[in-house]
């Protein structure tokens, strides 16, 4: 059953290069006020003030809130993106049980090692460049 498609506020890390070239690629496509993108890499974003989650919880996978307030994350986000720009049919077939599974163990890996794989330090080292996000980062550990 295809899910009406709903209006997302998706939070991604625009330093990543892998995730700002999806961004850029859905944002090319997408109908206004469908989807509202938020860089949690600008200077002047506080990630606790505006989601209530701390920029350690966003940088760690991709996040989304629904119009209604509904928190997904993961490849469930790129799911959603990909429905309301009308390319659902695309994604479809990773709410297969076994897809389902195998599209979230590598989005999960591919999370864990992105910063990596992108020629950034590790996770630890982004938080350091964060002003006062270096003590939500040690609580959330």
């Amino acid at each position: 059953m295809i899910r009406k498609t709903e209006e997302i506020e998706v939070f991604f890390d625009g330093d990543c290069p892998l995730c700002r070239r999806e961004i850029s690629w859905v944002r090319s496509r997408a109908r206004a006020g469908r989807i509202t993108f938020t860089d949690i890499s600008r200077p002047d974003f506080d990630a606790e003030a505006t989601t209530g989650k701390t920029y350690y919880e966003l940088m760690a996978r991709l996040h989304a809130r629904t119009a209604a307030g509904e928190w997904i994350t993961g490849v469930e986000v790129t799911r959603r993106m990909f429905e309301a720009i009308g390319y659902g049919w695309l994604v479809w077939p990773t709410r297969w049980p076994i897809l389902r599974q195998l599209s979230d163990w590598s989005y999960d890996w591919f999370a864990r090692n992105r910063l990596r794989l992108t020629g950034r330090g590790p996770l630890a080292e982004c938080m350091e460049c964060r002003v006062g996000d270096k003590a939500s980062h040690s609580s959330t550990l």
